[in-house]
Parts: C-alpha cells; sequence; structure tokens
C-alpha cells in the first residue's frame, strides 16, 4: 500500500520570488502556516496525529514479519514492509510538516510490542515509504541512536545527540527529520520547537537593520565529517528565499567552531547583535513551543522553517531504561526548489532531489547504490555525484 504527499501550499502574502542573495527590503513578511505562534498550535491540534489499537496491531505484526537481524538496512525495499492502515496517518503527518505547520507528531507507535532493533528497523521502513535516507555522520550512517554516550557538544568535532547537553537551537542538515522515542529520560530532555519564519518575521519588524545582515553569508563548521571533496567549513545566509519561499539555516555551535578554523573570517559585532537577538526571538514564550516526546511518539519536522532544540537530560543507570531514540534524516520527493546559497552544504538545490546530509568519511559505492535504488522506487533523479557550483562560479 503507498500513499502519495501532494506538496505544500504556496506562501501567502509572499510578493513573489526573490532573487537568492538579494537582501531584506526584497524578503516580505511571510504568512504560512508554518509561521505560527505557540497559541496557536497549543488551541489547533490538528498537527498531532495518533494510530488506534488496530493500525498499531498491524504494524506491529508486519515490522516483525519483515525484521532479520542478520539482514542489512540497505538491501531493504519499501514494499517489502507494508505499513497498513497506518501508512495514511503517517502520511497526513508527513503533509502536516511539509506543507503546513513544519512539525507533526504521530502518537502511538509500537513501542512496547517490539524490541529495540525492531523498533529502529520500524523507523527505517517507515522511512522507505516516503524519502531517501541521507548520511548523518563522519561514519556515513542513515539512521542515528539519539543517546548519551559520553561526548562534549561543545568541542570541535562534538555532536549533541550523543551528549545529555541541552542543545542551541539549530537545524538539521535534510529536507525532513523524524525523531521516534523508545525511552525518555530518568529527567530532563524536553523537545523545543520554534518557527524559523515567524523567527524572521519578528526580526524584520524589530530590527530590519540585522535581519539584512542575515541574509548575508555566515561560516559554519563541518565539525571535522567533511567528505574528501569538501572543505572544512562552507558558507550560507540564515535566511534566503526561492520562488517565493522562505528557508531558514542556524547553528551556533557550528558557527562558534568555525571561528576556530583558518581562512574564517571572524564575526562581526552586528554579526554577532544579529545572532544573540536571532537566539533571544527564538527562545520568546510565544515562539518556542516544548513538548515531552513519550515512548511510541514520531515526531516530524521540516527543517526548512523550523529550529528544534531540547533541555539538558539525566539518564536512568540502567542501560535497558536509558533515553534512546532513533533519528531519520530523508530527502523528499515533493521538495522545494532551494536557493542557490543552500547548495554548499545540500550539493543539490533542484526540487524533488537526494539532497542533503552529511557524507562523512565512509561513504562509498554500496551507499551510493541504496540511494539510487531508494530514489528510483520514490520516482526521484538519481544522485548527483558532483557537488552543486552556484551558477555565478560555474564560469
Amino acid at each position: 500500500m503507498r500513499m502519495p504527499i501532494d506538496w505544500p501550499l504556496s506562501p501567502r502574502g509572499a510578493h513573489g520570488p526573490a532573487a537568492s542573495g538579494a537582501f531584506t527590503m526584497t524578503f516580505p513578511h511571510i504568512d504560512i502556516p508554518a509561521a505560527w505562534r505557540v497559541s496557536e498550535i497549543e488551541q489547533d491540534k490538528s498537527w498531532i496525529f495518533r494510530l488506534d489499537d488496530a493500525a498499531r496491531g498491524q504494524l506491529a505484526d508486519a515490522t516483525k514479519a519483515a525484521f532479520d537481524a542478520d539482514r542489512p538496512l540497505f538491501d531493504y525495499r519499501r514494499d517489502d514492509v507494508d505499513l497498513g492502515p497506518a501508512l495514511k496517518t503517517i502520511a497526513d503527518a508527513m503533509q502536516e510538516a511539509h506543507g503546513r505547520r513544519g512539525i507533526a507528531l504521530v502518537k502511538g507507535l509500537p513501542r512496547d510490542e517490539l524490541s529495540a532493533p525492531e523498533f529502529r528497523f520500524m523507523n527505517w521502513a517507515i522511512g522507505l515509504h516516503f524519502g531517501v535516507a541521507r548520511p548523518q555522520g563522519i561514519k556515513s550512517q542513515y539512521i542515528s541512536e539519539v543517546r548519551a554516550v559520553g561526548h562534549t557538544y561543545r568541542a570541535a568535532n562534538g555532536r549533541g545527540y550523543n551528549s545529555n547537553a541541552g542543545l542551541d537551537f539549530h537545524t538539521d542538515g535534510c529536507d525532513l527529520v523524524t525523531l521516534a522515542c523508545f525511552n525518555k529520560a530518568k529527567s530532563g530532555g524536553q523537545s523545543m520547537v520554534s518557527s524559523s519564519i515567524t523567527a524572521w518575521n519578528i526580526l524584520r519588524a524589530e530590527r530590519p537593520d540585522l535581519a539584512e545582515i542575515a541574509c548575508q553569508p555566515f561560516y559554519f563548521s563541518r565539525n571535522t565529517e567533511q567528505a574528501p571533496d569538501e572543505g572544512p567549513y562552507y558558507s550560507q545566509p540564515l535566511f534566503d528565499m526561492a520562488e517565493g519561499h522562505m528557508f531558514g539555516k542556524w547553528n551556533r555551535n557550528r558557527v562558534r567552531t568555525a571561528q576556530e578554523i583558518p581562512g574564517v573570517p571572524q564575526l562581526t559585532d552586528a554579526q554577532k547583535e544579529c545572532t544573540d537577538l536571532l537566539d533571544d526571538i527564538l527562545r520568546r514564550p510565544d515562539v518556542m513551543f516544548t513538548m515531552w516526546l513519550e515512548p511510541g511518539d514520531l515526531q516530524i519536522m521540516n527543517n526548512h522553517v523550523m529550529l528544534h532544540s531540547r533541555t539538558p537530560f539525566e539518564d536512568f543507570e540502567d542501560e535497558d531504561r536509558k533515553r534512546l531514540l532513533y533519528r531519520l534524516w530523508l530527502a523528499t520527493p515533493n521538495s522545494l526548489r532551494m536557493p542557490e546559497s543552500w547548495g554548499g552544504y545540500f550539493r543539490s538545490i533542484e526540487p524533488g532531489t537526494v539532497r542533503g546530509g552529511i557524507r562523512g568519511h565512509e561513504y562509498d559505492d554500496e551507499r551510493l547504490a541504496f540511494e539510487t535504488r531508494q530514489a528510483a522506487d520514490l520516482g526521484m533523479p538519481a544522485p548527483a555525484k558532483e557537488r552543486f557550483v552556484p551558477e555565478r562560479l560555474a564560469s
């Protein structure tokens, strides 16, 4: 059983396409469902979806029937796991994240019915129905265990998902990210989500001079995870537009560590003021929505219009009870064209293409073959082998 996803509504209030790289005078106030305030999504719960008992049971049975611990994840195809009636519910949630609020929550995944490896596999199978999984780190892994294993978040090569630290607001390097909760922490670990579109509108209204700064390049570290054909850093504005759609990007930790890389320009006073105000806006009570992810919850976010974070947490001593979530990064067949300024990281800006992720140090022919096969199953072009080069630099 397959479920198509329709692409999102065009932005209301946009004054037509803006040239990539233009400043704020060209970029309007953006009025779309993703530009929400906390009161709106607290009152309107249409972004929350629930699996009923029958759908949950069928999904658990299908997962158990298909799961083989000795079979590599790359060998599975979309049709190997029939999601049953859960497919439509999850598809509706994906569409909510893609085209409306930018965030969705599916409650009631079969957590108690499955072991941790089976639950991990179920989330991989869900991803096969909706996009091409993207590599997520130095080891070129395609599904990550979000758990504390002693990493230092603020280190030059630190990754927050392997620590118990509170995180800065950030976007992940993909069209859409899913987080499936297997265990929650003993205390803390609350999820925080803010709309980058709302943040843009506030920044533009309160400090148009700093909004202009936010549309100019900032330098981000790759945290030593770069592929052989990539440098240790890349530049990208915090906000840009393509074909009338606003895109947001932010990760203070990556900007901070980039400052230590030779050749990276130091932040100006105006850039520091801009990013400080942006972080302040993102944490305002009417902008930052907080939520607890419970076991069996699937959180879905559109990275182009949402930023996310979490509070620090304390774990249980028992290994089997420690906080554990499974994360997928997806390139989706119904994605929008990106601004040229996004191409340095995403490698492709074309709509509906295999783009984004961290290729890392172990990206190989097996991974490329998986991506090519999965893209074909979803009607997407094969992954580009060469990095995107902006038109202004192509000559």
